[in-house]
Order: structure tokens, then C-alpha cells, then sequence
């Protein structure tokens, strides 16, 4: 019998006790990361400004292909007519 009174209150304090204390616990956790920690702010602007660099080279080098290309163009000579194998 004692037993049984033992199981049924470590039951009922398991229940209106330690389950919403552990559910409370892990909304605060959640809570808390929801929020940016300065490291990860800063790893944020980090990663933002070598996109921008990133992003500046491409453009460069894009002009520097489409520039080039361009002058290849101007440079390449008329196309040439195939040579005839035979005697015409």
C-alpha cells in the first residue's frame, strides 16, 4: 500500500511539477536564440561585406571580358572562304 501512495506522488509531482517546469525551461532556451548573440552579428557583417567584395570583383571582371571580347572582335580578320579541292 505504501508503495502505491509512493508511485502516485512521485506521479503527480512529475506531472504538475518537473513536465511544465522542463517545458518552461525550453521556451526561455528558444526565446533566447531567437535574438542574434553579438558573435553572430558580427560574423553576419563579416560575411555581408565579402559578398559586396565578392559582388564588386564579378562586375570588374565582367567589364574586363566584355571589354576584351569587344576588342577581339574589332581584331578578328573577314572570314576566310574554304579552299576548293577541286580544279574548277
Amino acid at each position: 500500500m505504501e508503495e502505491e501512495f509512493i508511485i502516485a506522488i512521485v506521479a503527480i509531482v512529475s506531472i504538475f511539477v518537473i513536465f511544465p517546469g522542463m517545458v518552461l525551461h525550453y521556451i526561455s532556451q528558444w526565446r533566447r536564440q531567437k535574438t542574434l548573440q553579438p558573435d553572430d552579428e558580427r560574423m553576419m557583417e563579416d560575411l555581408w561585406r565579402s559578398a559586396k567584395a565578392m559582388e564588386r570583383r564579378l562586375a570588374t571582371l565582367e567589364a574586363l571580358l566584355d571589354q576584351s571580347d569587344d576588342l577581339t572582335r574589332e581584331r578578328a580578320s573577314p572570314p576566310r572562304r574554304p579552299r576548293s579541292t577541286l580544279d574548277d
